[in-house]
């Protein structure tokens, strides 16, 4: 797997990175929150500390959540039950307290992973009334009919269409289609949906959630 290491302190980011290399993982290694968004896309977990230098883990944790489901191991010397709780509730997927047995770290990641790849192992074709989006293939057919889509409006599409009845950010879709939320062009995602939209024949296919985000289907 690739790690994403956030840890300020040298000393326990070497060793947490010699054991993960140890263990045939490979670890990028940041040491500050806003670099945590910057290379997020390109890792299967997060191992993130709460104290930061530039931000609090907690504020990281929020902003990634807006953008990405990547799992997350909050692993940090913040042991209050407030803190365990906010993490949690802000979309942690484990929460260890340091000093952390390494045996049982490793466990924890496995376990991590292996229940966010059987959430990923969902259908790949999404139907919603007469629109249906074959995930794997690219192909996107109403009521039978084949309709042809630009490279970028088909992955608008399935961005939603992967979470099918469920309600999407305009951030997560900026940053998994475009490549960052905070540098994406809003405007490009309101041209793409309304051509999406022309082309489905079926405005109301693609819901929009007043402030948030949009919806494919029910």
């Amino acid at each position: 797997m690739e790690i994403l290491l956030a840890e300020d302190d040298d000393g326990v980011a070497s060793a947490l990175v010699e054991v993960l290399y140890d263990h045939s993982h490979t670890v990028r290694r940041v040491s500050r929150g806003r670099d945590v968004m910057t290379y997020h896309r390109a890792a299967d977990l997060l191992l993130l500390d709460l104290g930061l230098p530039d931000t609090d883990g907690l504020d990281v944790l929020r902003r990634l959540r807006a953008v990405s489901e990547l799992p997350v191991v909050v692993l940090t010397a913040r042991g209050d039950e407030r803190s365990v709780v906010r993490g949690l509730r802000l979309g942690a997927d484990d929460y260890l307290v340091k000093p952390v047995r390494l045996t049982e770290l490793l466990a924890r990641i496995d376990a991590v992973t292996r229940r966010a790849t059987t959430g990923r192992d969902a259908p790949r074709a999404v139907r919603a009334g007469e629109v249906e989006v074959d995930l794997g293939a690219r192909r996107v057919q109403v009521a039978g009919e084949e309709v042809t889509l630009t490279t970028k409006e088909f992955d608008v599409l399935a961005v939603l269409a992967a979470r099918a009845g469920t309600s999407v950010s305009r951030e997560q879709i900026l940053d998994e289609v475009w490549g960052d939320a905070y540098q994406a062009v809003s405007r490009s995602l309101d041209v793409h949906l309304a051509q999406l939209r022309a082309k489905l024949g079926n405005p109301q296919v693609i819901t929009t959630i007043r402030g948030f985000g949009y919806r494919f289907g029910e």
